[in-house]
């Protein structure tokens, strides 16, 4: 079982946490790779709710996929379809449906801390799916399963962070998360999308990329998130792609081991080049296909299975 009895953040994940996060994934993933029948019943008669407040495809679409492959009952409510949009204050519309008996609540929204919120209202467990600037859990869970697939192991490994650091909730979640795991972390960004304290993360921090790439086992690229801004100043797309993108030429000098990892969806063209994202080296689909077996163990943990109780 983990230590933890919502997630919220990796900061609050132990390595054993996550080594057993990891390590019941890789059950779900041989599950998820059958040819017949994808389905277990592991969370048989649970209720989770999908409380999305900020619009989403992967994370939404990867967390429904794996709540119906574990045979659980789902409840889908957005923002246009939640009472908050009337005028209802969020603590109301938990205590609601909390009084309807549900399980779990999954829950994305624009602002930070809002799933720390729903904790407070109600007596089910909680997953952040991404909270504004802040956190976003399971999408680091998914990165240390791709990256572990790969080289079998997260400790000792070299990892640069690349791109819109100011803005990305998936810096905030998977760097911490890979210095728990042992991983050498360095942030690479333009001084507009650094981050104020990079000693928080536990990492250094350059805006120097060509100067370390050839170093690195992992490059995980960011999206630069223009909706988030706010009025921050930025390059232009070719001006950024030429300092901090990833082109053919800093792809051909990486390590011959070295991966390519992307939280999607991508600017092709800005931070990474078309024939990059589509190279041998991307890993980027892997990160898709991890997310359901990653979610699945993480709701299958946090509802209380047991590790040998998977199979059906």
């Amino acid at each position: 079982m983990l230590s933890v009895r919502h997630l919220i953040d990796t900061t609050s994940l132990t390595a054993d946490d996550i080594t057993q996060i990891l390590d019941t994934a890789q059950s779900f993933a041989e599950i998820n790779a059958r040819k017949g029948i994808k389905k277990v019943p592991a969370l048989r008669g649970r209720t989770i709710v999908n409380l999305f407040l900020e619009p989403s495809t992967r994370t939404r679409s990867s967390f429904e996929l794996a709540e119906k492959r574990l045979s659980a009952d789902t409840l889908n409510m957005g923002g246009s379809t939640s009472s908050v949009v009337k005028g209802e204050s969020l603590a109301d519309t938990i205590q609601t449906i909390d009084a309807m008996n549900v399980d779990m609540f999954v829950v994305r929204a624009r602002f930070a801390g809002t799933p720390q919120k729903v904790t407070e209202n109600t007596d089910a467990i909680v997953i952040n799916a991404g909270d504004g600037k802040h956190q976003h859990p399971t999408q680091a869970m998914l990165d240390l399963f791709t990256i572990r697939e790969h080289f079998g192991h997260l400790d000792g490994l070299k990892v640069a962070i690349v791109g819109d650091l100011a803005h990305s909730r998936v810096c905030g979640s998977l760097a911490p998360a890979l210095k728990t795991m042992g991983a050498e972390v360095t942030l690479v960004a333009p001084p507009t999308f650094q981050v104020g304290d990079p000693s928080w993360y536990g990492c250094s921090q350059t805006n120097h990329l060509d100067d370390m790439i050839e170093d690195m086992d992992v490059v995980y690229m960011l999206r630069v998130q223009l909706e988030r801004m706010e009025g921050a100043a930025i390059p232009s797309r070719r001006e950024y792609n030429r300092l901090y993108g990833l082109s053919l030429e800093r792809e051909a000098r990486m390590k011959p081991d070295a991966i390519i990892c992307h939280p999607g969806p991508m600017n092709r063209g800005m931070e990474i080049d078309a024939e990059v994202a589509d190279c041998a080296r991307s890993r980027i689909l892997d990160q898709v296909t991890a997310g359901v077996a990653t979610r699945m163990a993480e709701m299958y943990l946090l509802l209380g299975g047991e590790h040998n109780g998977i199979s059906d």
